[in-house]
């Protein structure tokens, strides 16, 4: 993996093994043979020399630990005293706009994007999910992971993430172990309106039902404050397109981490937010970027 976005100093020795500067990439010594005016060759990688510039060997790819993963994804640190939740979304995305492959999004991915995938995950307080992806993903719940156990337990967390579902019908199957088994109770979001028996039974499975609209679907803003209300204040979103767009419509997602897969499909299938268009688009700006065998990993924020 290469941090294409921002190149730092810290990032160029990390991505170069911390060797000293001038040292050459993958540990070839040597300050690297001039290839023409400002560029030289460290390694067979091309790299722009300009003075006073950071080393940018940051360029080189590696894989990186799952620790420097999470550095790179960690959550902004709340002011003191205040309970700001922070909604980011995670998707991926073909080069012709796809969502998914066949109803799933599996087939679009790679390793490297599910070992993102695992650290948002192992990062957050809650992961919220429409009802729809569910069914087609075959969502199980969260597992507790023993890399990420110490942080989350200096950071107050549970051991694994709570999975809210959102469902204005209710139509689920509570027989899924996402309800009968998991390590921290799901959640449902729903409204006000939905039937009383379905609410009856999502309770009996062990479900927490978590009303946050009044009619039968839920108004994200106020899903977002039920769920800060509970302590989950690093909210993570997996979709699917039509939640993101409701999310994107009522201006309430903070964060966008983007997969761009190295892929074309065609077909009809979803872009990774549906739903009306809003009024004016949303301006995001890019914060980090990073790649791995063509595989694009953008995190951008709200402007």
């Amino acid at each position: 993996m290469r941090r294409l976005f921002p190149v730092t100093d810290e990032t160029a020795a990390q991505a170069s093994g911390g060797t000293p500067e001038g040292a050459g990439a993958r540990g070839i010594s040597g300050a690297g043979v001039t290839d023409g005016p400002g560029v030289r060759v460290t390694d067979g990688a091309r790299e722009t020399d300009v003075p006073g510039a950071p080393d940018v060997t940051a360029l080189v790819d590696r894989e990186w630990s799952l620790a420097e993963l999470a550095a790179a994804y960690a959550y902004p640190e709340p002011e003191p005293g205040a309970l700001r939740p922070w909604l980011r979304a995670n998707m991926v995305s073909t080069l012709d706009g796809a969502a998914q492959h066949e109803g799933r999004s599996q087939p679009i991915s790679s390793a490297a994007d599910m070992r993102i995938f695992g650290t948002l995950r192992a990062l957050a307080d809650v992961i919220v999910v429409g009802a729809e992806t569910v069914r087609q993903e075959g969502y199980r719940p969260a597992r507790a992971r023993a890399e990420f156990a110490g942080a989350r337990k200096a950071a107050g967390q549970a051991p694994a993430p709570a999975i809210a579902v959102v469902s204005a019908s209710l139509e689920l199957d509570l027989s899924l172990p996402l309800f009968t088994s998991p390590q921290v109770p799901t959640l449902i979001l729903t409204g006000a309106a939905a039937a009383p028996d379905r609410v009856a039974a999502a309770q009996k499975a062990g479900a927490t039902v978590v009303i946050a609209g009044e009619g039968m679907g839920i108004e994200p803003a106020r899903a977002v404050r039920a769920l800060a209300g509970l302590g989950h204040t690093r909210l993570l979103t997996e979709g699917g397109p039509r939640l993101l767009g409701q999310l994107i419509a009522a201006e309430v997602l903070d964060e966008m981490c983007l997969t761009l897969s190295p892929m074309l499909t065609a077909g009809d299938a979803q872009r990774i937010a549906g739903g009306p268009s809003v009024a004016v688009p949303r301006r995001f700006e890019l914060v980090s970027l990073l790649e791995e065998a063509g595989f694009l990993f953008g995190r951008y924020r709200r402007s």
